[in-house]
């Protein structure tokens, strides 16, 4: 396996999935609702949609990549529904009195939202080539070695950066009284509620 692949992936994952979006608070809030697991089995979601939108790109996959941009408008649409739906659920949300425990339906659950949340967003696609091009990655194309490694170290960087937030949000869980967690799911599920909105209308 080519390290400096996995190495340029593992980059590109982690700043790919590093900044602060939908997925961010959802993993947050679930870290604070049902525990650290919660949180980082989303993000586990989030990391396996960046594996597999990494794979379209390394790989050149340009029937996948075209469909989904062709489709955007109808992913944005799904995206965007869901993600006001997810915002009003937060917002209706009240915290329970003892620290909820994450059980396995809720678990499959969590994960399977952030999957579909991350795939129904076609511009992280259009990320991953940004990013592919700027390096000069596309050659990776005839090289299914060097494309394996770029797809690994995405899903990896990706999964250390939900694991690091999930982790320190986790640190904190305890500290936060019923008035403080209420006061999370009202702002979290505007926010979302927001996102929502702007990918319905973009």
């Amino acid at each position: 396996m080519d390290i400096a692949f996995l190495m340029r992936g593992f980059i590109i994952g982690f700043s790919i999935a590093a900044p602060v979006g939908p997925i961010s608070l959802l993993c947050m809030r679930r870290t604070l609702a049902g525990g650290q697991l919660s949180g980082i089995v989303s993000g586990l979601g989030a990391a396996t949609a960046d594996a597999l939108f990494g794979c379209v790109a390394a790989f050149g996959l340009t029937f996948i990549s075209s469909i989904l941009i062709d489709q955007q408008i109808w992913l944005r649409l799904a995206g965007g529904l869901f993600l006001f739906y997810m915002g009003v659920r937060s917002l209706r949300a009240r915290p329970a009195e003892k620290g909820a425990i994450a059980g396995g339906k809720s678990l499959i659950g969590a994960y399977v939202s952030t999957l579909f949340l991350t795939l129904t967003n076609p511009m992280t696609i259009l990320s991953f080539a940004a990013f592919f091009y700027s390096f000069g990655f596309m050659s990776t194309a005839g090289s299914n070695m060097s494309a394996g490694a770029l797809v690994m170290g995405v899903f990896i960087g990706s999964l250390l950066w939900w694991l690091i937030l999930c982790s320190g949000v986790g640190l904190f869980r305890e500290r936060f009284t019923q008035k403080w967690l209420l006061w999370v799911n009202r702002i979290s599920g505007t926010i979302i509620i927001g996102f929502g909105l702007a990918a319905l209308l973009g």
